[in-house]
């Protein structure tokens, strides 16, 4: 094997939006209402009940910045930002950005916080929308929502990821409320290079139509994708509930099976026949990790062929699930050996690499260890196609190296 590793291509990242996103490009009447940012203290309490901790304006606790849209306030916990930290200092307080690493909101910094850890391109997810745009539906009002959404789109394409030189993958927001408006800003961002949308894992949790709606309502969305060659990634978290076993359950518990949530909403892609219908459709879940794919895909198999007397599933649903998962259907990991051990149940090709940059499970900046881990598992053609090819092709880029030259 060759001891040289390959860059990594992060299909996974986070970008904590700089201040002005909105209020720069929002109508003049609107900018008190949109998204922007205010410093004040913010006291931390936590319900002797629940233990569920809430973050309140004023008080005696230290001074930060706070995101405002509409009527609701959001300060930004250091987990998400904690990029530099170490873990023994990550924690749910908030931070300013003047505490952050720049490369948490600067694209420049960013590209040097790459560098570092050999990772040639990165698609991040938005923060302060949350990872699916789920703010935007919480709007009062459609009409500053709407403008919201395209306002970030125009700063992913512009600012942040256009003079990126291609290190930067846009990811764009939809309004997830009117599948007609989504499928517009699909075309209108593929018009001018973008191909990946962040989607809800499991719409049926903010109260939209799931995706076996009768009546069809994600079909224009879907149909947009399908037409444009847009790649659908879903986020865990994206449905803004996460899984727990009780409400005493300590929080460590939730965060060891946070990937139930990518495992459901799995299930209602391969089993709904929109996959199907939609035969040009590629999906990525993001942060899921992949141990658990070889099971589902098994299962729902076993579903399609033992249990269609007295299981209801989509008449659409022709063939094995399993036969849409090659070339279409994409599980997102970081560290997951155990995956990497299953890799040939899953499909090598189905397999992409995350950074998770700047949140706490990040790999940064130690992500050439991991990789060095995951090549002593795999062969050198197959550690390449995780680490770069599959990627190339699930968001169709440029296959050209990106690598700085000055690291080649």
């Amino acid at each position: 094997m060759s001891t040289e590793l390959p860059w990594v291509i992060s299909v996974d990242d986070h970008v904590v939006e700089p201040p002005t996103v909105w209020t720069d490009r929002l109508p003049a009447a609107m900018r008190d209402r949109g998204p922007h940012v205010v410093q004040d203290t913010c006291e931390m309490r936590t319900d002797p009940l629940t233990g569920i901790m809430t973050y309140h304006k004023g008080g005696n606790g230290p001074r930060t910045d706070w995101w405002v849209f509409e009527d609701a306030l959001r300060p930004l916990p250091q987990v998400i930002a904690c990029a530099g930290f170490p873990p023994e200092e990550f924690t749910l307080a908030p931070i300013p950005f003047s505490e952050m690493r720049p490369g948490c909101y600067d694209r420049d910094a960013r590209i040097a916080d790459m560098d570092i850890n050999h990772t040639e391109r990165s698609l991040c997810f938005p923060t302060f929308p949350r990872f699916a745009g789920q703010m935007f539906l919480e709007a009062k009002d459609r009409e500053l929502g709407l403008l919201s959404v395209r306002a970030y789109n125009d700063w992913m394409m512009d600012e942040w990821c256009g003079p990126s030189g291609g290190r930067l993958i846009p990811l764009c927001l939809i309004p997830l409320w009117d599948a007609a408006l989504a499928a517009a800003e699909i075309r209108r961002n593929a018009a001018r290079g973008c191909r990946a949308v962040a989607f809800t894992e499991l719409p049926s949790f903010l109260g939209l139509p799931s995706i076996h709606d009768r009546d069809g309502f994600w079909d224009p969305f879907f149909d947009a994708c399908n037409e444009t060659g847009t790649t659908i990634h879903m986020h865990i978290g994206s449905g803004s509930k996460m899984p727990k076993t009780s409400d005493d359950a300590p929080s460590g518990v939730g965060v060891a099976i946070t990937s139930i949530n990518a495992y459901m909403s799995m299930a209602d892609w391969l089993l709904s026949g929109v996959l199907a219908r939609f035969p040009n459709i590629k999906i990525a879940f993001s942060e899921s990790q992949i141990g658990w794919m070889p099971f589902l895909i098994d299962r729902c198999d076993r579903v399609f062929r033992q249990s269609t007397g007295w299981a209801d599933i989509s008449p659409a649903v022709t063939e094995l699930p399993s036969s849409y998962v090659p070339g279409r259907v994409y599980g997102c990991f970081f560290d997951d050996m155990v995956g990497i051990d299953a890799r040939h149940e899953i499909g090598v090709s189905q397999i992409v690499f995350e950074t998770d940059y700047p949140h706490q499970d990040s790999t940064w900046p130690n992500t050439t260890k991991v990789v060095a881990e995951i090549a002593e598992r795999v062969t050198p053609d197959e550690l390449e196609r995780i680490m770069r090819t599959n990627a190339i092709e699930l968001l169709d880029l440029d296959p050209i190296s990106l690598i700085p030259a000055a690291f080649r």
